[in-house]
């Protein structure tokens, strides 16, 4: 009997082909995060049940910009960089599950394909995008990271600007943000190849780090605009209060995540 192998499509008789490999994937990665508050119910509409508002903060929103390294457990695809460079640009808030509080990603928007066959699997809303972010560097016109530095990031889809940010470097911090510092809580949707049979695949699951190690925070502030898009949403989550921004250069690995509960599904999901 033949048989097909691969992580992910296109499953072939030696796996090679797959878009992804499987877990645990590695990540290093320089992170530009955009902290501010929104009306709490902006955030409201883009929680499904059983998901709340966070008790503390709910109008919280993180936009953070990365520029990221990723690897499958051999490191190969360092090697060859096309495989493991990719920038992505993601908004976040928090939300409540059973007294818990948890962070939640509501967009997210990448520029390599593998990118976005991780994100189905981890329930990331992923959609293709243009984004980019000035990168540190000790030598030349680059910002240092140091105490004025200044960093521009910006956003598009489908040829549209959808955000733009330059952040100023400030002091040293204790963290870089609090906004995306719970464990994720996604959901994993697939509709039913049937009409009217609603969805296929209805999962709440729970997702994070298998480990984390980060170099020195650093907070500043942010110069933050979001621009309207005829097929993006993310300027609904408009800017009322400012809250603070930071650089971090990160490693993290994931390796799976932990099933909270399965929808019950019907045709009313679609």
């Amino acid at each position: 009997m033949s048989s097909v192998r691969g992580y992910f499509h296109p499953k072939t008789g030696s796996g090679v082909s797959s878009l992804i490999p499987s877990p645990p994937w590695r990540y290093s990665g320089d992170l530009l995060t955009v902290e501010y508050r929104t009306d709490p119910a902006r955030v409201r509409e883009l929680l499904p049940e059983p998901l709340e508002l966070a008790d503390d903060d709910p109008g919280a929103v993180a936009l953070i910009w990365a520029d990221w390294q990723s690897c499958s457990e051999s490191g190969a695809e360092l090697l060859d960089p096309v495989l493991s460079q990719y920038k992505e640009a993601f908004a976040v808030v928090r939300c409540k599950y059973r007294g818990q509080t948890y962070s939640r990603c509501v967009y997210i928007w990448v520029d390599k394909d593998f990118a976005i066959a991780r994100g189905l699997h981890q329930g990331y809303p992923k959609k293709l995008g243009s984004i980019h972010q000035t990168r540190p560097h000790p030598y030349g016109p680059a910002p240092r990271i140091e105490a004025g530095a200044r960093f521009g990031a910006t956003l598009a889809a489908a040829d549209r600007r959808l955000a733009q940010a330059v952040v100023t470097l400030r002091e040293p911090a204790d963290s870089n943000g609090f906004v995306n510092a719970h464990a994720m809580a996604h959901h994993r949707w697939l509709p039913s190849i049937e009409k009217g049979k609603g969805l296929a695949l209805d999962e709440l699951i729970e997702s994070g780090a298998a480990s984390f190690e980060g170099g020195q925070p650093w907070v500043g502030d942010a110069e933050l605009e979001l621009f309207e898009a005829p097929t993006e949403e993310l300027a609904r989550l408009e800017v009322r209060e400012p809250i603070a921004a930071y650089y971090r250069q990160v490693g993290v690995v994931w390796d799976g995540g932990r099933l909270l509960e399965v929808g019950m599904s019907d045709a009313s999901a679609e």
